[in-house]
């Protein structure tokens, strides 16, 4: 991935998601190639691009710093719009030198990844009062995995991820999503009862938004596993309730093991 140093002008942006005041997201682009990421058609940056060129907010931790000593404390989502743990962040540390930015005035802060990475940070973390990690979990398949989102961590990487962060009273959360049309409703029992083993607190479901261009890609990408590509098809346009099912299951076993349950984006 080509890597191109960046100027932000800003580093806290106001976010719309429920329960964020702000947003902070270091980089621009993403190199974990999910096939389904509509943020580029949400920005409008071409698909191409968002996966090819990693954009590096340098300065974004002395921007941070500033405008931290001027605003509303209020929620910060990290990262809400790419990876704030991807690869790059080895290198670069942005996500970190800003959360020591963050604990100088205790803003809380939500932390969504599917990188184990952010283990490294998590001495960090622990010095903020009120802090959460959500890890993002679409499928329990590594084969499928693989081939949808080629550059992100595996399964057992981000339950581990969970497990460290509950074995030090760190809160978490699972942003079940999208969820992949392969799984099953036996999938759901285990995977939520692997969440609760882990003390997640919340769910987050959301399932495939079909952006122009995602089916697309899509296609092209899994069109070598015909299997594969069948059900993808069958549960986007043949099968209209099988994310309702699937939603119920979770839901109902979300209520099993007292886990807050929430949907994405409800209708």
């Amino acid at each position: 991935m080509k890597i191109k140093e960046i100027i932000c002008k800003t580093a806290l942006s106001p976010s719309r998601l429920p329960g964020l005041e702000y947003s902070l997201n270091p980089y621009r682009g993403c190199s974990h190639q999910c096939v389904y990421c509509y943020v580029p058609a949400i920005l409008r940056i071409p698909y191409p691009e968002w996966n090819s060129i990693l954009g590096i907010k340098k300065n974004i931790p002395l921007v941070l710093a500033q405008e931290l000593k001027r605003k509303k404390p209020g929620v910060i989502g990290i990262s809400t719009v790419t990876d704030p743990y991807q690869p790059a962040e080895k290198k670069y540390h942005l996500t970190q030198y800003c959360l020591k930015q963050i604990i100088r005035h205790d803003f809380p802060i939500s932390i969504q990844t599917k990188s184990n990475l952010i283990l490294r940070d998590l001495p960090i973390i622990t010095q903020l009062t009120k802090a959460e990690v959500m890890v993002s979990i679409a499928t329990n398949n590594e084969t499928h995995r693989k081939i949808c989102e080629p550059g992100s961590s595996s399964l057992n990487n981000r339950l581990d991820v969970l497990k460290q962060c509950a074995d030090i009273g760190v809160n978490t959360s699972v942003f079940f999503g999208p969820i992949y049309p392969t799984l099953t409703e036996n999938d759901i029992i285990d995977l939520v009862s692997i969440f609760a083993d882990n003390k997640v607190q919340e769910i987050m479901v959301d399932q495939f938004h079909l952006k122009p261009g995602i089916w697309g890609r899509i296609n092209q990408i899994i069109s070598s596993n015909q299997d594969l590509l069948k059900q993808f098809k069958n549960r986007f346009y043949v099968d209209t309730t099988y994310y309702p099912r699937i939603t119920n299951s979770i839901k109902r076993e979300c209520i099993k093991h007292h886990i807050s349950f929430k949907q994405a984006f409800p209708k």
